[in-house]
């Protein structure tokens, strides 16, 4: 007897999506990136460089609109050294490290989905998983 499979339609695909996204943003990263960024937000010494990097910014963009090239130079050094001092501080280290976890666990969750739908496929048409090779191939088909 063969088995029969359901065809699901995008509406419940995407039912599904928001529930993975529901669980996703109740992990222990997402978490841990909560706060983080709530400990960079009431950090004062953090606050005050992004003012002042954000200051920076605005005076390199406006330098480099008005062609002033020594000027440029200087406020970009003095940006590299303020985000060299951003960087150093713990809290930020953390932040970043949160944001880096938060990434590889979309990047996995990605990838099983996309090796899951492919091997799905292969095994749906007679095909073999290991060798990436789809059943029922015909070797007069120019399309591969």
């Amino acid at each position: 007897m063969e088995k029969t499979e359901k065809t699901v339609t995008r509406k419940e695909i995407m039912e599904q999506a928001e529930r993975l996204a529901l669980l996703i943003s109740q992990s222990e990263e997402v978490e841990f990136f909560k706060k983080a960024e709530q400990q960079i937000k009431k950090n004062e010494k953090v606050q005050k460089l992004i003012n002042v990097i954000k200051f920076k910014q605005k005076q390199a963009v406006h330098a480099e609109h008005y062609e002033k090239e020594k000027h440029l130079g200087e406020v970009e050094d003095s940006l590299e050294k303020l985000h060299q001092e951003l960087d150093e501080i713990p809290v930020v280290q953390e932040f970043k490290q949160s944001q880096l976890e938060v990434n590889e666990l979309l990047q996995l969750i990605t990838s099983v989905i996309s090796n899951t739908v492919t091997d799905q496929i292969i095994i749906s048409t007679g095909g073999d998983p290991l060798s990436g090779q789809t059943g029922g191939s015909n070797p007069s088909c120019p399309i591969r």
